[in-house]
């Protein structure tokens, strides 16, 4: 589907007023586009893999709101510059001026890949975006083809790297880990599990886009189907699904990825997936709530084994104890 894209350079300051006429008028997807920095607490609340830099804040900022056949373009930048000019006697507003162009779905949901290069991690990890030139390689390296589509996961992030790291650490090099995958995304984590040696994955999430981007991108970079399965469902809320993956048998390493909000009830739920030697590689954990992730491990039976560090997010792991196994 076609959309017309209508953008207005203002400023700053206008963009909240703007952005709700706009709203009011009736168009969807509004956009903005500043050089305002992320506050740290804007950085805390989100949870995000892309963090482009900008340059210094002028001031200046672009609203683009996308419209369907629906609204007459004509029209649309008539109450625009009505607005605008109402609104310049008592705010700056810039220039005022007003772009039309065309898009359509794919290139609006896709934008973000400009920012998505490849890159190399863990010393032999090389996360290569489907869509960009191949990065130059060591024999050694192990790489990872990945297209995370709307799914969480593309490596970049600070919690992803730190699950690499515990999973380079607790995968055994005899090819005999398996690894529950929960939450999973884009399916990095698998991918990389399973190029790091485990035996199989199994992957769960309550997101089907993100099942979907997980089974592709395992056979994009060439897991054999037989070694995986990924599937829908939410073992927090319902305990059928819980009870279908309990019933596959019990795994060596269960990581989640995911937010302290969530792995807290996890916690209470993922006992019966592991081994009694398992670990339960957790991360997503801004700093702050380390201390109440721990808590409810700690209350759910599992001892605290190891706790890594990476700027404002942790990763902890738990194994749980004799006398609740």
């Amino acid at each position: 589907m076609k959309w017309t894209k209508v953008t207005v350079e203002t400023t700053t300051q206008a963009t909240d007023m703007l952005s709700y006429l706009l709203d009011e008028y009736g168009v969807e997807g509004i956009e903005i586009e500043d050089k305002i920095p992320l506050s740290e607490e804007d950085k805390k609340a989100m949870y995000i893999d892309i963090l482009p830099e900008l340059p210094p804040d002028d001031g200046v900022a672009l609203i683009s709101c996308y419209v369907d056949e629906k609204i007459n373009v004509k029209d649309l930048c008539r109450y625009i510059g009505e607005q605008l000019l109402e609104m310049s006697e008592y705010m700056s507003t810039g220039t005022g001026n007003i772009t039309i162009g065309e898009t359509d779905d794919k290139d609006w949901m896709n934008r973000w890949k400009d920012f998505f290069h490849p890159f190399r991690l863990e010393d032999n990890i090389v996360i290569q975006p489907t869509w960009t030139e191949v990065l130059d390689t060591n024999q050694d390296d192990i790489v990872v083809q990945i297209d995370p589509g709307t799914a969480f996961g593309t490596g970049s992030h600070e919690t992803t790297r730190l699950c690499i790291t515990n999973l380079k650490k607790y995968i055994k090099d005899d090819g005999t880990t398996s690894v529950l995958d929960a939450g999973c995304g884009s399916g990095i984590l698998s991918i990389i599990a399973m190029k790091l040696g485990a035996n199989r994955v199994y992957g769960i999430d309550i997101d089907e886009l993100a099942v979907t981007a997980s089974k592709e991108n395992l056979k994009l970079n060439g897991i054999d189907e037989k070694d995986y399965e990924i599937v829908k469902g939410d073992v927090i809320h319902d305990s059928d699904f819980a009870k279908r993956v309990a019933s596959i048998g019990q795994f060596d390493i269960v990581v989640a990825n995911i937010l302290a909000d969530v792995i807290i009830p996890l916690s209470g739920v993922i006992k019966p997936f592991l081994k009694p030697e398992g670990v339960f590689i957790t991360s997503g954990i801004i700093d702050d709530k380390e201390e109440a992730v721990k808590t409810a491990l700690l209350n759910n039976g599992f001892e605290i084994i190891d706790t890594i560090y990476l700027g404002e997010w942790v990763s902890i792991v738990a194994r749980g104890t004799e006398d609740c196994i």
